[in-house]
């Protein structure tokens, strides 16, 4: 009896060890698993659950132009917030802050009751707010360093640069294109938190892994910059025009060194503008580009050797009719070569070099000066123009896109297609962003000018330049864009706007431009001004081309380039008269300057009195035939137009509401 109660005692002995042996190996390995295999993580899980993380505005890299000078940079300013658990009396607080704030009593509070742990009462307060707050001296009130955006030069650049949010994201130009390089890697607040989840006194917060993004130098130089938006202004507020694109690259490399737009915005105060005012017309915008577009013409049917530099045409004395239209040239003019068909502008010795030229050979033409397609410069936003495919091409399409009419184009492609002819016949790509650098300086990338394609060859291009300086000379169409002490080279342009509601062409708003390089021999700048709706006159010869001899003796001075030798003074410039009466009606394309003495254009009478109609017939030679009384309420042929020998030329008139 004795043995089987031993027997079973040191039998439940050995269960009782082997159960504790069990239970220690299990705890142990459960140790081991939570404080070697799992340690990492439920340190993280820990520190989540003690730790409230507050993040704080990431801090932004610095945009510099050519010479480093800042652009944007990113300041450090003191941020508000509030503990409300740790503050005595919230509606007494709130009566002291409110006013500093200037916020109702009400939204303060409200505020407070909001998160009993932790608010932001304001982000990135002005130095002389965050003294007076400080000077309250309130239980449960901090203060943390946040970067703030700042835009130093205040306008200048303000388009290309663009402007940030409130987080700060890039919302526009390269701040946008570029946001992933320049934002820096958020900062964060870190707060103990209780057993409870209240968060403990922030005094000793931590701020983690503010790192700041890097550093964009652009080819922009910020004098030239400045340079182009003030004699830009002032040709846009002179003639009156609804808005206004100034230019300037570098033919041989691509590089932009400005790029202005009329209206322009502050970017410190961006959220104060229109759309219309924040958009960078330079890239966005397309326009028909008018007579401009005979540089690429003569130099394609240069480059075809369908024509020769000596060849003759004759201009019709100012009317010709092709595919069913009528084209006409503001001048009558009889027998012109190509220089001076770009000389004076003519629109009928355009159209026969087109005709000669053929539809597939321009098509090509275009598409290779970059016509139809984005240049791919580093800014976001970039129109494509439009060039119609030449299967599209009917009747009088191949004459009136040779002198610039039913095709657009934007501003930076006509700058680019005009410096290929100015570099030599290279099509470059056009770039703003130079470098890519980090906070001490060391260069992360650099870029460098790149070659799209040839499409000229030098003595082409080389022949085009020189009919081209014949247009800025005495007797040209773009004498006003003479540069004293340099020989310089360029183009007109005026063109027809179309109608939104009509859709056909308006019959008094017009884009008027000048397009051009200097020096000639060896250019270093080529300048293009585009000014939108011109009230004095629509000849880009009388209000682009001032602008564009402003800005390149401006420039070439500031750059040290030499004057060419034994230059004489530049001719007497036309200055722009005031808005064109019934008098005085523009032609339909761009030809030359208007002298006022013609009486082949039909002037605009709608509205007028059939006495007012009358005075003007007399004074202006014209024959035309009254319809009714009373006033004007329509005419044939329109505003604008010639009158050709065999058109019935009428006005009908209606009595007065």
């Amino acid at each position: 009896m004795m043995d089987s109660r031993e027997k079973w005692t040191r039998v439940r002995i050995r269960l009782m060890w082997v159960l504790f042996v069990t239970i220690f190996v299990l705890v142990a390995s459960r140790a081991f698993y939570l404080q070697v295999v799992k340690k990492d993580s439920l340190v993280k899980l820990a520190e989540k659950q003690h730790q409230r993380i507050v993040p704080l505005t990431p801090a932004r890299g610095v945009i510099f132009d050519s010479n480093n000078a800042p652009l944007a940079v990113s300041i450090e300013m003191d941020s508000c917030y509030a503990e409300p658990r740790n503050m005595e009396s919230l509606p007494e607080a709130a009566a002291k802050l409110a006013p500093l704030l200037a916020l109702p009593k009400e939204q303060v509070e409200k505020k407070l009751n909001g998160n009993k742990n932790f608010v932001w009462l304001q982000r990135r307060m002005a130095p002389d707010l965050v003294a007076r707050i400080k000077s309250l001296d309130l239980d449960g009130i901090g203060f943390v360093k946040e970067g703030k955006r700042f835009y130093p030069n205040s306008e200048v650049a303000s388009h290309v640069v663009g402007f940030t949010g409130l987080d700060p994201e890039g919302l526009e130009g390269i701040e946008l294109k570029y946001d992933s390089t320049i934002l820096g890697s958020t900062g964060y607040l870190v707060t103990e938190r209780d057993a409870l989840g209240r968060d403990i006194d922030l005094k000793g917060a931590v701020v983690k892994s503010a790192d700041k993004g890097h550093n964009v130098t652009l080819t922009l130089d910020k004098n030239i910059q400045y340079i182009a938006e003030k004699e830009l202004t002032k040709a846009v507020e002179t003639n009156g025009a609804k808005a206004g694109i100034a230019l300037v690259m570098e033919p041989e490399t691509g590089r932009v060194l400005a790029m202005a737009n009329y209206p322009n915005f502050n970017p410190n105060t961006y959220f104060k503008y229109s759309p219309q005012a924040l958009r960078n017309r330079s890239i966005s915008d397309s326009f028909e580009p008018g007579s401009t577009f005979k540089i690429f013409l003569v130099a394609a049917a240069l480059e075809e050797k369908v024509i020769r530099p000596t060849d003759g045409f004759n201009c019709e004395n100012g009317s010709y009719s092709i595919g069913g239209r009528t084209i006409h040239d503001t001048h009558r003019y009889g027998g012109l070569s190509v220089a001076q068909i770009l000389k004076y502008s003519s629109n009928i010795g355009a159209a026969k070099i087109g005709t000669r030229l053929g539809q597939e050979r321009l098509y090509a033409a275009l598409t290779n000066f970059g016509f139809g397609e984005r240049s791919g410069i580093d800014l976001p936003g970039e129109s494509g123009g439009n060039l119609r495919n030449k299967n599209q091409w009917f009747g009088v399409d191949l004459a009136t896109i040779s002198f610039g009419q039913g095709v657009s184009a934007t501003a930076l492609q006509i700058a680019t297609a005009v410096s290929a002819v100015a570099n030599g016949g290279l099509l470059m790509k056009p770039y703003l962003v130079e470098k890519i650098s980090d906070d001490s300086g060391n260069a992360l990338q650099v870029f460098a000018p790149v070659v799209k394609r040839r499409i000229l060859s030098p003595e082409t291009a080389k022949t085009v330049a020189r009919m081209l300086e014949g247009v800025v000379v005495e007797g040209g169409t773009g004498v006003n864009a003479a540069v004293d002490g340099y020989r310089s080279a360029g183009k007109t342009g005026t063109a027809q706007k179309v109608d939104p509601l009509t859709r056909g062409y308006s019959v008094n708003k017009r884009t008027a431009s000048f397009v051009g390089f200097v020096p000639l021999e060896k250019p270093r700048l080529t300048i293009l001004v585009v000014i939108d709706e011109p009230k004095t006159s629509s000849y880009g010869g009388v209000v682009a081309a001032p602008a564009f001899s402003a800005i390149a003796q401006q420039a070439l001075c500031y750059l040290k380039v030499p004057p060419d030798k034994g230059m004489k003074k530049r001719p007497e410039q036309l200055e722009a008269k005031a808005t064109p009466s019934v008098e005085t009606a523009d032609a339909v394309a761009d030809g030359g300057i208007v002298d006022g003495t013609g009486g082949t254009v039909m002037p605009n009478f709608q509205g007028l009195s059939m006495r007012q109609v009358l005075k003007i017939m007399e004074k202006r030679g014209i024959n035309v035939k009254l319809l009714g009384s009373g006033r004007a309420v329509e005419q044939n042929p329109m505003a604008g137009s010639r009158i050709g020998a065999n058109d019935q030329v009428w006005v009908k008139f209606v009595p007065a509401a």
